[in-house]
């Protein structure tokens, strides 16, 4: 007879597997309730009687430290691996990088300089000094003196052929005896002409943008014939730049009411004013420029009345809010605020801080971002800020250019030998 074949069917192979797992489990599961434990086998060590057991001894530690240093330096010999995988793979993007990088500093040189940087802006106005007759400096009235800048009209006068006129813009938002205080002053110097910019403009199609505002215009008419009269005077088309100074006076208002319609964009931002030339009769073309960008040594307060961005600083920031405050009407701010009557700038941040929640530990009002916080209002956040909150310098020697902050100018007596030189040209 053959012997009995042992093969069995899959199914009953899994299936006995399976039960011997089940057993095996419930065995465990008895031991551990019964508090069972597997014996662990320790290591009997080196026998007390087994001769040179000293020497069995330092063998067996020898040879564990020289596994460990086996451990030890292939783990080393690895991180060195990758180490140097990084850096490879490093080198070969630099290398790949580095002909994209000289094509890009390429393009950069070839490309034109920013619209917004310094220097382009300072090009943008001396190339419109240059092609100009007449040349109106363009003042804010709630502070003429903090809006003059000397170097330019040093520059303007400098070639003795061309003629320098104060325009005196915002007068609506003066007292008209502080408005002809200022006009008095500066007549001493070079003509002036008070103006009040209408803000319902017409575009191209004639029709009117905002009707809710209001459409007097003052001074138009007579800046217009001024200028008529310096071209006839002349004899040759009068080029005339419009807008310099710091930025925020109305350069561009001041040509669009002189135009008749909206020929140029108005923007508070830096920038927005672009080098343009308007006609405005067979004689006059009125061109328009950026504004002066201001240096960051002007004082704080002087750069926050133009609504410019005033640097980062406790000290800067404090100084530019109380001169602001001083310099505007209390109540204004007291509506536009909603706070309580204060003594001083420091009172009146505490109180701004405390409505706004800016608390530092202890509970005390954080007046740095309180003075922030109002900076940040007046010159980006509420662009009519500074029409709802009046402010206004007190007189000729009010401004807020110190006499060591306005760079020197031509002496008196030279500036009126060149002005009656032009008179009687």
């Amino acid at each position: 007879l053959r012997k009995a074949s042992k093969r069995v069917s899959c199914s009953k192979r899994y299936k006995i597997q399976k039960k011997v797992r089940e057993h095996n489990k419930k065995l465990k599961k008895e031991a551990k309730k019964k508090g069972l434990k597997k014996p662990v086998k320790k290591d009997p060590g080196v026998p007390n009687s087994a001769p040179f057991k000293e020497d069995v001894l330092r063998e067996a530690e020898q040879r564990r430290l020289q596994i460990e240093e086996e451990k030890e330096r292939k783990r080393q010999a690895k991180k060195e691996e990758r180490a140097q995988k990084r850096k490879n793979e490093k080198e070969a993007a630099v290398k790949e990088a580095e002909p994209s990088a000289k094509k890009a500093r390429k393009t950069v040189k070839r490309s034109a300089p920013n619209k917004n940087s310094k220097q382009h802006l300072c090009s943008e106005l001396n190339k419109v000094i240059d092609a100009s007759d007449v040349v109106i400096e363009v003042l804010d009235a709630r502070d003429p003196l903090g809006c003059r800048c000397p170097q330019l009209e040093e520059a303007v006068l400098l070639g003795g052929k061309r003629k320098l006129l104060f325009v005196l813009t915002k007068i609506d938002l003066v007292p008209k005896e502080n408005a002809e205080k200022w006009i008095e002053c500066l007549q001493r110097e070079f003509p002036v002409v008070a103006f009040k910019a209408s803000t319902q403009m017409r575009d191209k199609t004639n029709e009117v943008l905002n009707r809710s505002k209001g459409a007097t215009c003052f001074g138009s008419e007579c800046l217009t014939e001024l200028l008529t009269a310096y071209a006839a005077k002349t004899q040759s088309e009068a080029s005339l730049k419009v807008g310099v100074v710091f930025p925020n006076v109305g350069k561009s208002s001041l040509i669009n009411n002189l135009k008749g319609m909206m020929a140029c964009h108005v923007g508070i931002a830096k920038g927005t004013t672009t080098v343009q030339e308007v006609h405005m009769s067979k004689t006059v073309n009125l061109m328009d420029s950026p504004g002066i960008v201001a240096s960051p040594s002007n004082p704080a307060a002087s750069m926050a009345l133009r609504s410019l961005q005033v640097e980062e600083g406790q000290e800067t920031v404090l100084d530019a809010v109380n001169t602001l405050l001083k310099q505007c009407d209390k109540s204004q701010v007291m509506l536009q605020y909603t706070v309580p009557d204060f003594r001083n700038s420091l009172e009146f941040l505490t109180l701004l801080a405390k409505k706004r929640g800016f608390l530092q530990k202890g509970g005390v009002p954080n007046t740095v971002q309180a003075a922030n916080t109002f900076l940040t209002d007046w010159t980006f956040k509420f662009t009519n800020l500074t029409s709802s909150i009046g402010f206004v310098s007190r007189g000729p020697t009010a401004g807020l250019l110190t006499v060591a902050a306005i760079p020197e100018e031509r002496p008196p007596a030279e500036r009126e030998t060149q002005h009656n030189s032009e008179n009687d040209e």
